[in-house]
């Protein structure tokens, strides 16, 4: 089950089901299910409209429209979310090593996952032009992301229970401006200029793919290959990653925990293969589909 975001000419986006080259409005589908928006479908839906929207995406039920999609586009998923984006730096143990190459650091592999938060009042959607900030840095990189969405808020979760408070994935890509991030001493200012969290095309239910999902994670410039790993080679594993996170901290619905990049990210290159305006990134992960997004 593929959640989206779409918007028709002249009209407000809309929550629905991708299905195909097709999408459906959630309210079409006889499932009394006319939510506002994406915030609203993850926090407010039962597991009785999921039901019925599951008998939608097999075909035993019918809905009253669908709208191909050379009729409407798809935005980001969540386009405003509730909250900042929770993110997982080195998660990855190449993308470690080639962070450390970069920023010529010498930390060692970390004992407890590493976490920073990342601006989200403006998300760039799938196949949206994504803004460079060029003015304020040259040294734009991409980085593909597997991004948790939570359904279910909690405290001091179990490993074991994480499963429970997953809405479902999305692809994030975490754009980042490096001259920034070494100017400031940190993550948070040069990974939140506007736009700087790409997301799409669609949100995959969690009871669409077993957990956790071993996913193949891709990220390609003009078509060559740059990222190619596997959510497999996570130094901590999602049910770890939000147990930590919510040690004494509240998580709630709708809250997105990017899981980490891995290597092949512009700055890893010698020299850095940064992005450049014209360039068309594409952020792939298995079983979800493609964030595609040209440079501005």
């Amino acid at each position: 089950m593929r959640f989206v975001t779409f918007q028709q000419v002249g009209k407000e986006p809309r929550p629905g089901l991708l299905l195909g080259d097709a999408v459906v409005d959630l309210a079409a589908c006889g499932a009394n299910a006319d939510f506002a928006d994406m915030n609203a479908v993850i926090r407010g839906i039962s597991e009785e409209q999921l039901a019925v929207l599951g008998q939608v995406c097999t075909g035993r039920r019918r809905p009253h429209a669908i709208i191909p999609l050379a009729d409407a586009r798809l935005c980001a998923p969540i386009m405003r979310p509730l909250h900042d984006m929770l993110c997982v730096g080195v998660n990855y143990r190449a993308h470690l090593e080639e962070t450390i190459r970069h920023f010529d650091a010498t930390f060692p592999e970390p004992e407890r996952p590493v976490f920073f938060t990342k601006r989200a009042l403006r998300v760039t959607g799938p196949d949206e032009p994504l803004e460079a900030h060029a003015e304020l840095d040259v040294q734009l990189d991409y980085e593909v992301e597997l991004a948790v969405v939570l359904g279910k808020g909690g405290r001091d979760i179990a490993p074991e229970r994480v499963a429970e408070h997953i809405f479902g994935y999305t692809i994030v890509n975490d754009v980042s401006a490096r001259a920034l991030q070494r100017i400031h001493g940190q993550w948070f200012r040069g990974k939140s200029l506007d736009g700087f969290a790409a997301m799409g095309p669609c949100i995959v239910h969690a009871g669409s793919m077993p957990f956790p999902p071993l996913l193949g994670v891709r990220s390609r410039v003009n078509g060559e290959l740059r990222q190619d790993s596997c959510t497999s080679r996570f130094l901590v594993d999602i049910p770890h990653l939000v147990a930590e996170l919510s040690l004494g901290m509240t998580l709630e619905a709708g809250d997105i925990i990017a899981t980490g990049t891995p290597s092949g990210v512009g700055m890893g290159f010698d020299p850095p293969r940064y992005m450049q305006s014209g360039d068309v990134v594409e952020c792939e992960i298995d079983a979800i589909g493609i964030l595609r997004n040209t440079i501005h």
